[in-house]
């Protein structure tokens, strides 16, 4: 299940591409038009910042933009960034493997078999949508 962190990061991440111009956009902004908790908000855009989707400017005037194009921020990159592993179990991470405690040969597990085409599936999917995509920029 998708975590509130990660639905809430998406949200802003789209409500900040959907604005006009290149003018900062302000958190508590976002928190009132996306029904978000300002203070949560305010840590999840601060994850976005340090991981470099997200630029921000103190101050009257200030808030949070996006450092690169909509187009070109992929929803795979987002996806571990905010949540982590796409991989459902660790014994199909690409990026995070582990070898599964309780599975005597990977290669003969039918839970294995089955999580590699969900991660595959789903790789697909973040893989080919933009943050363009998601805000119709």
């Amino acid at each position: 299940m998708l975590s509130k962190k990660t639905k809430y990061g998406l949200k802003a991440l789209t409500y900040i591409a959907r604005v006009e111009g290149d003018a900062p956009v302000q958190v508590s902004e976002i928190a009132a038009s996306e029904k978000i908790p300002q203070k949560f908000l305010e840590s999840i855009l601060t994850s976005l910042r340090k991981s470099g989707f997200l630029g921000s400017k103190k101050g009257k005037h200030g808030g949070y933009y996006l450092r690169k194009d909509p187009s070109e921020i992929l929803m795979t990159e987002v996806m571990r960034i905010l949540e982590g592993p796409i991989a459902m179990v660790p014994c199909v991470s690409l990026n995070f493997y582990e070898k599964c405690d309780d599975c005597p040969d990977e290669n003969e597990c039918s839970v294995h078999k089955l999580m590699i085409q969900v991660r595959d599936s789903t790789l697909n999917v973040f893989r080919n949508t933009t943050l363009a995509d998601l805000s119709g920029s």
